[in-house]
């Protein structure tokens, strides 16, 4: 093979009575070098070889009949010596005729409206810039939807270069998915589609090719070498301060790609603004260190060292005195401070702006690229292969007056009480798992407490004096909860896909958005439900000594009491585990997984001279994107932005370490698809699609959680209600004495007693009382152990502080978003101006055309009118339309 191809080096190759150079193996076209490889198919023999040897044969012929050209690469030059490769190729007839079918939008006219978007200060934003010809790989037209018949209305200079790589590979998905691998003379009408042939092993693989090598230039001149111009300016990291090319993106990838990356960075440019504040709130909190009077009086030996605490566990947990939790109280204060309450009330501003000013961004993109009459509807038009091959009856459509495949009533609704019903199974799996963690926690409290009662920690450098059992407890079960987290996902993933295509969804469209709710329920379940116990429900009902809770109350599992410093720190360990876990760990698996597989997969090619590693091998080396790849690539900073928004009052860092990832996020997903992934076939969207109702939905709702974060996680109420209406010198000064109640020991029940082995050697009969966290009267008055005034005073407090907080936010979210337009006003004018000229250009064109009609019949000319040229007819597969 090697010989003869070095013979074929210098061989003339005739095609269309014209002589060709054989053009090199690292090529994207045809061995004429002049025909375009618009898709490549491969395969290889096998045991089960006659079928789908019959199925590829007819599967083949029926692409040549719909007008496709082929040409096959023998198994004997591919470098496994086992793989045949198919290269595809759409010659113009079939490209302007699916053009038309599709509605694709083609130029007419340069586009003359001037563009004064001028910035003040131009200058400075000049090192962050990339060349005008890749931030503009080409100059901006008027666009109208292709029209076969009127062909030269647009500017058509050359046919082979007109609709440009990622428009050519759509059109050809287009024709593969929909043509049938079954005889004219067979009924199985089932038969249909590359997805089903690479699903039954006919073809292994199917993709568009990239353009070049990443890193170094194609050598042919009629290459654009895109792939490497994106690589260069945009997926290294050393490009993390520059400006995304994003029409690069869109013209290599199509729209849909390009809307994600158009998002990520807006969305990573906004963070920054919510990172200054968040890391201003956090200095705040530090530099008031030693402003804290609560901590100061926990640490001190005259006062927390004389408050006995009352045990936390029953049993195995002994008295504590108050100025163990020195260290933790002062952690707390780095977090729950005034700075808290201010940066919660911010972030749901930042959301709002975030959402109304992507609103605009999107507006212009949808300007700028065409897909401003881009409707949903031209979507549905376009239903899903496996739709129209698995429903058998048939209706007359009220608008098109057409049969068209549906679903009956009775099945889909059968169908979607059974997704539904999956959903909940899963769902109430995890649920489960979360009690069963937190079953955990309180048995291994116990035994953490037992264990580090004569402090054998203490003795360690550093760490030491910061670890205690509630401490031990918190990070243990964290790590187990992530670890559960990171299974059940991989679990879900395939159940969630299974169930989708069980309900046989009738557009693309509709199977994204039915995937994407139901994988969003399961992942906010999962991801968030340990913080949500954290936060609103540890320590909340726990009852006092004497009467504790338990839990599912017929247990011997003592509810969990939240540390003396509050719970807010331990919601800040939880959300910091499972945040910076799931960042970590999502950016290893994107791209050390897939970087690892193509190195194993390449690993005999690279041993090959570059003149025998052809493109197409290349490129089938590479890990397929997948039809999902993006789905997931949403997911996982939509759940990042839950991280931020729903809990960021216990973490004013959280948008900070967002920030810093999603930096490295935008590399790491341009890396990974410019050089570790096969081309994906170019799709059209002018949103982000249902994302953009979840995180509407989530805004609204992290105003509430972080509202009642404040209120009953945060000490922040309890502290304000002791200074202002309790402590006449408005001071916090004895607010630690206040906040504690005494409980009498001989009070105790028998089954809540420590041991008399578990308690310190300090703890003696003289001490008659200990101290628990609520406000309750103490022994001996009338009304022991119920609740003080000043605990209703408290949580009036609290109640009023949410319902406050919670109007003065969303009044000032409605007015942002009033306020604020979806579309920019130049927008709208622009759009207003390119619809005003695609109909005068029409109606110029038209009028045009009729004087040539008539100025021909007038010199009666009995031929036909040529107004476009005659082109042989081909099979056009569209049932859909």
């Amino acid at each position: 093979a090697s010989a003869g191809l070095a013979l074929a080096d210098t061989h003339t190759w005739n095609f269309s009575g014209h002589q060709y150079r054989w053009s090199p193996k690292d090529s994207v076209f045809f061995r004429d070098g002049v025909r375009r490889i618009d898709f490549v198919l491969s395969y290889v023999d096998d045991k089960d070889g006659e079928r789908k040897q019959e199925r590829r044969k007819v599967y083949e012929a029926n692409l040549e009949k719909v007008g496709l050209e082929l040409e096959t690469e023998d198994k004997s030059e591919s470098e496994d010596g086992k793989t045949y490769f198919v290269k595809v190729h759409a010659p113009w007839e079939v490209l302007a005729t699916y053009a038309d079918v599709l509605k694709i939008k083609v130029p007419f006219k340069v586009n003359d409206i001037p563009d004064n978007s001028e910035m003040p200060m131009n200058w400075l934003s000049t090192p962050f810039r990339l060349p005008e010809h890749i931030m503009h790989p080409e100059p901006d037209f008027f666009t109208a939807p292709f029209n076969k018949s009127k062909s030269d209305f647009f500017l058509i200079d050359d046919k082979d270069t007109f609709f440009p790589p990622s428009t050519r590979n759509r059109i050809v998905y287009y024709i593969l998915s929909r043509c049938s691998y079954f005889r004219d003379e067979c009924a199985d009408k089932d038969k249909k589609g590359i997805k089903r042939l690479l699903n039954n092993g006919t073809y292994t693989a199917a993709f568009p090719l990239h353009d070049s090598r990443y890193w170094t230039r194609s050598r042919d001149d009629k290459c654009e070498s895109e792939r490497y111009n994106l690589y260069k300016h945009w997926a290294r990291f050393l490009c993390f301060f520059k400006e995304q090319p994003l029409n690069l993106v869109r013209k290599y990838y199509g729209e849909k790609i390009g809307i994600y990356f158009a998002w990520l960075g807006f969305y990573t440019e906004m963070l920054l603004f919510a990172a200054v504040v968040g890391t201003i709130c956090f200095i705040y909190g530090f530099l008031t260190y030693d402003d804290n009077q609560w901590s100061k009086e926990i640490c001190s030996e005259k006062i927390g060292g004389n408050i006995v605490m009352c045990p936390l566990c029953d049993k195995k947990c002994s008295y504590w005195k108050l100025n163990t939790t020195c260290n933790s109280s002062w952690q707390s204060h780095l977090f729950d401070n005034v700075g808290t309450v201010f940066f919660a009330i911010f972030m749901g501003i930042w959301v709002t702006l975030f959402l109304e000013f992507w609103k605009r961004r999107q507006a212009r993109l949808e300007y700028e690229w065409d897909l401003v009459d881009f409707e949903e509807e031209q979507q549905q038009l376009q239903l899903r292969p496996e739709y129209e091959t698995k429903c058998t009856n048939r209706k007359m459509n009220r608008i098109t007056q057409e049969m068209e495949p549906y679903l009956p009533i009775t099945s889909k609704c059968a169908r979607t009480c059974l997704s539904g019903a999956t959903v909940l199974l899963w769902i109430s799996l995890i649920i489960a798992c979360i009690i069963g963690v937190i079953a955990y926690r309180l048995a291994v409290y116990a035994a953490f407490a037992s264990i580090m009662k004569d402090s054998p920690t203490t003795h360690l450098e550093v760490v030491g004096p910061y670890i205690t059992p509630q401490l031990a407890t918190s990070v243990t079960a964290s790590c187990i909860n992530f670890v559960i987290i990171m299974i059940l996902n991989l679990m879900y993933e395939r159940v969630a896909i299974w169930i989708t295509d069980m309900e046989i969804p009738k557009t693309h469209l509709e199977y994204e958005n039915k995937l994407t709710v139901k994988m969003f329920l399961f992942q906010f379940v999962n991801y968030y439900s340990s913080c949500f116990y954290v936060a609103f429900f540890k320590g909340k009902f726990v009852g006092y000594p004497g009467k504790y809770a338990y839990m599912f109350g017929w247990s011997t599992l003592r509810n969990e009491e939240c540390d003396p410093g509050g719970c807010l720190i331990e919601l800040t360990t939880q959300l910091v585990i499972v945040m910076t876990g799931k960042q970590v760990w999502g950016n290893i698996q994107e791209a050390l997984v897939p970087w690892l597989m193509n190195w194993w997969g390449s690993r005999k090619a690279r041993n090959h001279p570059e003149s025998l590693y052809s493109r197409w091998e290349q490129d089938h080396d590479l890990q397929g994107f997948g039809q999902l790849g993006l789905f997931y690539e949403y997911l996982e900073m939509v759940i990042q932005f839950g991280f931020i928004t729903l809990f960021v009052a216990s973490f004013p860092l959280a948008p900070l370490l967002a920030l810093i990832n999603n930096i490295i996020e935008v590399r790491v997903d341009a890396w990974k698809l410019t050089t570790q992934f096969r081309r994906p076939v170019a799709a059209k969207a002018h949103s982000i699609g249902a994302w953009e109702e979840i995180l509407n939905g989530m805004a609204v709702l992290s105003v509430v959680t972080n509202a009642f974060i404040v209120a009953f996680t945060s000490d922040m109420i309890p502290r304000l209600v002791y200074m202002y209406a309790y402590q006449p010198e408005m001071n916090m000064k004895g607010y630690i004495n206040n906040s504690l109640s005494v409980f009498n020991i001989s009070d105790f029940l028998t089954d809540s007693r420590p041991d008399d082995d578990e308690n310190p050697a300090w703890f003696n009969s003289s001490i008659t009382t200990c101290r628990y966290r609520d406000y309750r009267y103490p022994p001996g008055h009338e009304k022991q152990y119920s609740h003080t005034m000043q605990f209703w005073h408290i949580l009036a407090a609290k109640l009023a502080f949410i319902i406050i907080m919670e109007h003065v936010v969303f009044v000032v979210k409605f007015l942002v978003a009033w306020l604020i337009p979806d579309v920019p006003s130049d927008v709208r004018a622009r759009v207003k101006r390119e619809r005003y000229l695609v109909q005068e250009y029409l109606h110029n064109y038209e009028v045009e055309k009729l004087k040539i009609q008539l100025s021909q019949n007038s010199n009666e000319c009995n031929c036909t009118p040529m107004i476009y040229p005659s082109l042989s007819k081909h099979e056009v597969l569209s049932e859909c339309l």
